[in-house]
C-alpha cells in the first residue's frame, strides 16, 4: 500500500507540474497582428508620382443625335433658347467623343485615399442634368442643385448602392448625397421628365476623369506601378488597356470606338 500511495502520489506531482507549464506558454491574443495580414500602404511620394494622359478617339460616321422635345412643359421650352439634344453620343470635332468616364481600375492595391474637401456638384438648369458624366469618390458629398422655375424628381438607380428618390422644387435647398460603395456606373433619372439622364462614377481612389470637348483625360499623381484603366462609354460600353509608369513618368494612352 505504501508502494502504490508514493506512486499516485508520484503521478499527481507531474501532473499539476505540466499544468503549470501549460499555462506559461504564451499565447497568440487578437491584439496581435493575423500571419500574413498586408502591411499598410505608404503614401503616394510627390517627387516619385507619375502621370497617365491621353484621349478617347471615334472612329466612322458620328450618329446622329436626337432632339429632345421638351412641348409640354413650357417651363423647360422657356429656359432653353436653342434646341437640346441627347448625350448618348457626342462626337467632337477632333473626332473623339465626350462624356467618356476614365479610372484606374485594378493596380492601387490597399492604398486609401483622403476625401477631398469640395464637393461634387450636379446642377438641373433647362430640364437637364450638367453635367451628363460625373466622378466622385465614394463617401465624397455630391450637391444636387435645381436650377430651374419648375419641380425635379431626383432618381439613382444603382446596383451596390441605396436607391433613393427625392423631390425637388424650384427655389428649394439643395441636396447632399453620397455613395458609401464603389460602383461604375449609376444612372440618374428624373421621373418627372423621362428625357434627363447623368451617369455617376464612384470609385475609392481619386485617380478618374471624364472626357470634355478634346476628348483628353489626365490621370496624375500616381505611385509608379502597373496599372490597368478603363474606360466607359453610356453607349459603346467599356475597354481596358495596361499600362506601366515609372517614378516621375508621364506615359501617354489611347481608346478607339468604333461607330
Amino acid at each position: 500500500m505504501r508502494t502504490k500511495w508514493i506512486g499516485y502520489l508520484s503521478l499527481s506531482v507531474v501532473l499539476v507540474f505540466a499544468a503549470a507549464c501549460s499555462q506559461q506558454q504564451p499565447t497568440t491574443t487578437s491584439e496581435e497582428p493575423a500571419a500574413g495580414a498586408a502591411p499598410a500602404a505608404a503614401p503616394v511620394d510627390p517627387a516619385t508620382a507619375a502621370t497617365i494622359t491621353g484621349k478617347v478617339n471615334f472612329e466612322g460616321q458620328a450618329p446622329q443625335r436626337i432632339r429632345i422635345r421638351m412641348d409640354a412643359v413650357p417651363a423647360c421650352t422657356e429656359e432653353n433658347k436653342d434646341p437640346v439634344y441627347s448625350e448618348e453620343v457626342v462626337v467632337n470635332e477632333n473626332n473623339t467623343l465626350r462624356d467618356v468616364f476614365v479610372y484606374v481600375k485594378d493596380g492601387l492595391g490597399n492604398r486609401s485615399f483622403p476625401l477631398p474637401s469640395q464637393e461634387a456638384a450636379l446642377d438641373q438648369h433647362g430640364c437637364v442634368y450638367h453635367p451628363h458624366v460625373i466622378g466622385l469618390m465614394v463617401g465624397q458629398k455630391l450637391r444636387i442643385k435645381n436650377s430651374d422655375p419648375t419641380n425635379h424628381n431626383i432618381h439613382p438607380m444603382p446596383m451596390e448602392n441605396r436607391e433613393w428618390n427625392k423631390s425637388q422644387p424650384p427655389s428649394s435647398a439643395d441636396l447632399v448625397e453620397e455613395f458609401p460603395r464603389q460602383e461604375i456606373m449609376v444612372p440618374i433619372k428624373c421621373n418627372v421628365h423621362p428625357w434627363m439622364k447623368a451617369y455617376v462614377g464612384v470609385v475609392r481612389h481619386p485617380f478618374f476623369a471624364v472626357t470634355g470637348s478634346d476628348g483628353s483625360f489626365e490621370l496624375k499623381g500616381l505611385p509608379p506601378g502597373d496599372y490597368t484603366i478603363e474606360v466607359w462609354q453610356e453607349k459603346y460600353g467599356t475597354q481596358e488597356q495596361k499600362v506601366t509608369v515609372g517614378p516621375s513618368e508621364t506615359k501617354d494612352i489611347s481608346f478607339s470606338y468604333k461607330g
